[in-house]
């Protein structure tokens, strides 16, 4: 057999073998992803007590996040970096008509949320950028969101940056130099990683992250 082919063999099988030894490891054309959730338990994931929440639940690798009082979700209690990092999920609108995922993640010091479906349902922006919400400040942006359909989420952090996809589409590129980043009071509770709705029930699977270079192209 050709050395070349007997090394392909070998580090495929390597591959394998640590895969399947640890299933929070995925390989995806050739990028490192590491997972944040095996689709059997809420794992470091925690209930988040936004008070009047539901309780979440996991069916067939999805986390459901079912309607609360007003926001409900999970936070994540695990490390996590602050910066140059991607994360990346599925989220669906399963009943209600706000926003179906808020997601919170770090930003350096502090955090920022992603928020999809707000206001209604139909905004999208950060929360927020120099005190001002997603639902007025430059990120914001309105489009129709199906009930029931998965939508693909990215947000990649960078030194000076935040950059958010949707189904690959860039949705948001905001330069946070010289920018004060923060989450609304009543979301805190979210901070430093956490995935919420409003009135609203979700679900979300496939949550994943990887580091990445600050200059790293956007996917």
């Amino acid at each position: 057999m050709p050395i070349a082919t007997w090394s392909t063999i070998v580090l495929l099988s390597v591959v394998s073998i640590a895969s399947a030894a640890d299933p929070a490891v995925t390989v995806d054309a050739g990028q490192r992803w590491q997972s944040l959730f095996d689709g059997r338990t809420l794992g470091d994931w925690k209930q988040t007590p936004f008070g009047a929440e539901g309780e979440p639940t996991i069916t067939d690798g999805v986390i459901r996040i079912p309607m609360g009082g007003d926001l409900s979700g999970i936070t994540w209690s695990g490390d996590f970096p602050r910066r140059d990092y991607e994360i990346a999920l599925d989220a669906r609108r399963v009943d209600g008509n706000d926003f179906f995922c808020g997601l919170t993640f770090p930003v350096g010091d502090d955090s920022c949320s992603l928020i999809l479906g707000g206001w209604g349902g139909a905004i999208t922006g950060l929360s927020s950028i120099d005190g001002r919400d997603a639902g007025d400040n430059e990120t914001t942006d309105a489009r129709v969101f199906e009930k029931g359909r998965w939508y693909a989420v990215n947000v990649r952090v960078t030194q000076g940056r935040i950059e958010c996809f949707l189904d690959g589409e860039s949705i948001v590129d905001q330069d946070t130099n010289k920018r004060r980043i923060s989450v609304r009071d009543e979301v805190i509770p979210s901070k430093p990683l956490g995935i919420a709705t409003y009135a609203t029930t979700a679900e979300v699977r496939s949550i994943r992250w990887r580091l990445v270079p600050a200059s790293d192209e956007s996917p």
